[in-house]
């Protein structure tokens, strides 16, 4: 049955799309024979309407992976820069959470490490329909460009941070994990949560030793909540981590999709001495800066999609 809704959730909007359609079409043959130019303007809207219905229902159809249609984890890391990029990876990840928010999708914070200014890492779990197909393109370096407000003789600054996205999976995709190859750490968290947190070694670290991969949870009073939260994580980063290894052996990337992979800049945000945000790997530029950090990030992210779909066909 939830197949069932999930193809008639993709396939209705097009059938009642098509119908629409039809409908214009029948008003403008009678708009035409009775020489009614009154209709025009009624007529225009509703193209309009249809161009934006198209759109919206076209890019769903860019995300037929595995796992597209999941919610994601979304981790912000800052780079090097000290109090100036811990800023930038809180302003970065309030601009994602602005945008989860526009879509109705709803976030949970799992882990925090606070710094200076700032933070130093934090991740958020981001339930929506096909929340990691829209943000799986948003993996990579954001680089910042402004007068530091840190700075007392007021000069511009470059910092960077990296984003991480991987999808949560559901029991439907097996990843398989050794009791031998896991590592398991626990410890007070060192987060707000009152009294309980600061007296219990609630929060938990896992590490997969054969990849190195790390993750861990302290969002929860509870230390077996926080397991389950974490093994979660981990089974995320797992598929993620064996999806691109597969890649790379079957060598299916053309030379343009490597230069866009994980730790490679993909987006500049400038503030000064003008104001733009531009895309390195589908050139689109946007000069409201406010509104792309107040979450106004769909047109990177709709362009992506085309970007990475005519690739996978050439």
């Amino acid at each position: 049955m939830s197949e069932l809704k999930a193809l008639k959730s993709r396939y209705e909007p097009w059938k009642m799309l098509r119908a629409d359609i039809d409908d214009l079409e029948a008003h403008c043959e009678l708009a035409l024979e009775a020489k009614d130019e009154s209709e025009s303007a009624e007529i225009e809207n509703t193209l309009k309407s249809l161009l934006s219905r198209y759109e919206k229902q076209n890019v769903l159809e860019l995300m037929g992976g595995e796992v597209d249609k999941n919610g994601c984890f979304l981790t912000v890391h800052s780079g090097a820069g000290g109090t100036e990029a811990c800023d930038w990876s809180q302003m970065l990840y309030r601009m994602y959470l602005r945008w989860a928010e526009r879509k109705g999708f709803s976030t949970e914070e799992v882990d925090r490490l606070e710094a200076e200014g700032g933070i130093k890492s934090a991740t958020v779990k981001i339930e929506g329909e096909y929340a990691y197909g829209y943000l799986k393109g948003e993996s990579g370096v954001h680089r910042l460009v402004r007068i530091s407000p840190f700075d007392a003789n007021a000069r511009r600054h470059t910092s960077f941070a990296s984003v991480y996205i991987f999808p949560v999976i559901d029991d439907s995709i097996e990843v398989d994990i050794r009791p031998e190859d896991l590592r398991v750490d626990t410890y007070r968290s060192g987060g707000a949560g009152g009294q309980h947190v600061n007296k219990t070694d609630s929060a938990v670290r896992f590490t997969h030793l054969p990849t190195g991969i790390v993750v861990a949870c302290q969002n929860e009073r509870s230390q077996i909540k926080n397991r389950a939260i974490a093994m979660s994580m981990l089974k995320a980063r797992l598929y993620e981590y064996y999806r691109q290894e597969k890649e790379k052996e079957n060598e299916k990337f053309a030379q343009e999709k490597k230069d866009i992979s994980w730790g490679n800049q993909i987006r500049s945000y400038v503030f000064q001495p003008y104001t733009m945000v531009k895309d390195y790997r589908t050139k689109v530029e946007m000069g409201n800066i406010q509104a792309v950090m107040d979450g106004d990030i769909d047109p990177f992210i709709e362009e992506y999609l085309r970007f990475a779909w005519n690739n996978s066909q050439t």
